[in-house]
C-alpha cells in the first residue's frame, strides 16, 4: 500500500524511532510501512493521521490504492 508516511515524517523532523514511539510499535514496523512492504491497521494509520494532522484518506492514499487495486483486479 502507498501512503505518504515517509513524506509526512520527514516534513515533521522526525526519524522512523520517534514516529514509532509516538504511535506505540517499533521501528521496523515504520519502515515496512515506509518501503509499501506493510500496510497499517485501521488504528495504526489513524494514529500516524493524528501525529501529522492529516485525514487517513489523504495519509493512506486511499484514492490512488483504490485506482490502482481496481486497475489489477480489471479480469476478474
Amino acid at each position: 500500500m502507498k501512503t505518504k508516511v515517509k513524506e509526512f515524517r520527514k516534513a515533521a523532523g522526525l526519524t522512523q524511532a520517534q514516529l514509532a514511539e509516538r504511535v506505540h510499535v517499533s521501528a521496523r514496523t515504520i519502515i515496512s510501512i515506509e518501503k509499501e512492504q506493510y500496510s497499517p491497521s485501521l488504528m495504526l494509520a489513524y494514529r500516524l493521521a493524528l501525529v501529522f494532522g492529516q485525514s487517513v484518506e489523504t495519509l493512506c492514499c486511499l484514492a490512488l490504492n483504490k485506482r490502482l487495486e481496481d486497475e489489477e483486479n480489471a479480469d476478474l
